[in-house]
């Protein structure tokens, strides 16, 4: 079986040259703030994985199938029409939390968010916390 080679890898690019790329205004401020929010959370320096994802952490995973990597413990990444939050954590498990936090859609375990504005931040960060926590249980560092 060939080697699976991740495609989102950790990048020495600049994660301030990104976010002054970003053209809307408001996408900008907004992932400044998720900048600072995810940092203070996280305890990490922000750090581009890939060409558009701003990640925080590093943890490598290893699966049953063999397959291993390494991810950002969180991170988000502005897309087309909404800004991508990596929470790392089953959202429809933590419906109490979800239920708190605003205006969003949800995948399995990333929030999509229009603008800041529509959430709640101190709930937006006990989800992020919880996430990091999870995985950092799942897979300590070695």
């Amino acid at each position: 079986m060939a080697k699976y080679e991740a495609k989102t890898k950790q990048e020495s690019t600049s994660v301030a040259g990104f976010l002054n790329a970003i053209e809307d205004a408001q996408v900008k401020a907004d992932c400044k703030a998720l900048v600072k929010l995810m940092k203070e959370v996280s305890g990490f320096e922000p750090a581009m994985w890939g060409g558009s994802i701003v990640g925080f952490g590093k943890y490598h995973y290893k699966y049953e199938s063999g397959h291993e990597g390494d991810s950002c413990l969180t991170g988000f990444s502005p897309r087309k029409g909404n800004i991508s939050i990596y929470t790392n954590i089953y959202l429809e498990d933590n419906s109490p939390l979800m239920k708190k936090l605003g205006k969003f859609k949800n995948g399995k375990s990333c929030i999509y968010i229009k603008k800041m504005a529509d959430i709640d931040p101190s709930i937006l960060a006990k989800i992020i916390d919880k996430g990091i926590k999870g995985l950092q249980l799942k897979y300590p560092a070695s």
